[in-house]
């Protein structure tokens, strides 16, 4: 029998935070950092209203592109879409990198960013952080003759810390200018630290910075994939010739179309994410889980000093229908991630936490 063979990857892949529990009908799942409102109204009446779903979506989603363009006043050719912003990513690293390549990462950062690279054969070098912030100058001792990438994402996932729109700047001048910075934008709607710049009004015009979106996390549209991304015309234009076609779906064109229209959704969204990541913090500080301040729509639960350890709260939790993201896939120990949900699920979610520690 003849065999084929095929290159060798040497990568962990992606591991999701659980969605079910085989021993409950109904889960509050605060895993992934998704809408805690779901999405625009504006979404689901168009939803209901498409048509042609026979037909192949606009291969360059032109449309969405020139609502972004609008929105975000940028420029229309210096934006492509993708399934998702984790596809672009990947077209990136195709982009950009070869074996003998270098990519830097902040230690604790979205898995998907080493995934990518090292399906390519790039070398990953992971820069320190200094209690779970991204350190400029770590990345800067990092740097070699074969750097070609430094990924990060500002609001870091899964640490909830960011960078100063100083410290940012100050990364993009120490680094050689051919080293491309890509900046992950993913949560840059729930920051609302005034030393807080996002990526995209940092470095519009910068030829050697790649920013990243989503429409996954304050959208609400991460089931149907849809993300942007921005940087200098010759980039986007060799990025759009390896894309492949039809990659955004047409109901997630419209979808990602319309909740960029809907001003008063995100608004709420931000108001709700701004009142409950408070709340939340004040009650898991009562019983010394230590938190970030409020940079995401998520918490990062610090257990070393509490009385208990994060896996025994995460399984206590399961035991109520409650689901929250361990953080040892990311080489994080005695520590979860946690979303904020909606204002039934965060009561549930307090309730659950007191009774849990009335009774260890």
């Amino acid at each position: 029998m003849q065999k084929v063979f095929f290159r060798k990857i040497g990568v962990k892949s992606y591991k999701p935070g659980k969605s079910i529990l085989l021993s409950k009908k109904k889960v509050i799942k605060l895993s992934a950092n998704e809408s805690a409102l779901g999405f625009s109204p504006l979404v689901k009446r168009k939803i209901s209203k498409i048509k042609l779903l026979s037909r192949y979506p606009d291969s360059k989603s032109k449309s969405l592109r020139k609502q972004i363009s609008k929105k975000f006043k940028c420029n229309f050719d210096q934006i492509i879409c993708g399934a998702g912003s984790d596809e672009i990513i990947q077209m990136i690293c195709q982009l950009f990198l070869r074996k003998s390549d270098e990519v830097i990462i902040p230690k604790y950062s979205f898995l998907m960013y080493r995934i990518y690279s090292g399906i390519i054969g790039a070398k990953i070098v992971y820069a320190k952080e200094n209690n779970f912030k991204i350190s400029v100058d770590e990345i800067i001792k990092k740097v070699t003759r074969k750097t070609k990438i430094v990924f990060l994402a500002n609001p870091n996932n899964p640490t909830a810390t960011y960078l100063s729109s100083t410290e940012l700047k100050d990364l993009r001048t120490r680094l050689r200018s051919n080293i491309l910075l890509v900046v992950d934008d993913a949560y840059e709607e729930y920051m609302l630290d005034k030393n807080y710049k996002s990526g995209l009004s940092l470095f519009k015009n910068f030829k050697n910075v790649f920013i990243l979106r989503t429409f996954s996390k304050i959208y609400g549209l991460a089931s149907l994939r849809v993300g942007w991304g921005y940087g200098s015309k010759e980039i986007v234009s060799a990025l759009m010739k390896i894309k492949p076609p039809f990659n955004v779906s047409k109901i997630g064109e419209l979808s990602a179309l319309e909740s960029l229209k809907d001003k008063n959704f995100i608004n709420k969204s931000i108001k709700h994410n701004k009142k409950w990541a408070k709340i939340l913090k004040t009650n898991f500080e009562k019983f010394n889980i230590n938190t970030n301040s409020i940079t995401a729509n998520f918490l990062f639960l610090n257990f070393n000093k509490c009385k208990i350890s994060s896996s025994l709260l995460k399984k206590k939790l399961e035991e109520k229908g409650i689901i929250v993201r361990s953080l040892e896939v990311y080489g994080i120990k005695n520590k979860l991630r946690v979303t904020i949900g909606n204002s039934k699920e965060n009561i549930f979610l307090i309730k659950t936490l007191k009774s849990i520690f009335l009774n260890v």
